[in-house]
């Protein structure tokens, strides 16, 4: 596979994540099509190190450190999803626009 193939895949994930997060109301499916979009960058991004610096391993230390912050990152937004489901039954995000006030 080429570098033009690895980024046409890490395009193609990136528009299925951002549709995703535009096209729905549910909170667990917004995250899930962000979470597509990190995924995305970091195909990308290891696309980039691969082809252009294989040899050296800062490249491989910016992917598992991209990886690591993503998973934290949507397990702190499933436990506040979830805290907030259970302390008010909301599960669609016009139901959660009195959060803001």
């Amino acid at each position: 596979m080429t570098l033009q193939d690895y980024l046409l895949l890490a395009a193609a994930l990136f528009s299925v994540g951002l549709y995703g997060a535009l096209s729905q109301q549910s909170i667990v499916m917004i995250m899930m099509g962000l979470e597509l979009m990190i995924n995305a960058v970091i195909v990308g991004g290891a696309a980039f190190w691969y082809f252009t610096s294989p040899d050296r391993p800062d490249g491989q230390v910016v992917v598992v450190l991209a990886v690591t912050a993503m998973a934290i990152e949507m397990a702190m937004g499933f436990a506040v999803t979830t805290a907030v489901f259970r302390a008010r039954d909301v599960d669609m995000t016009d139901m959660a626009a009195d959060l803001r006030d």
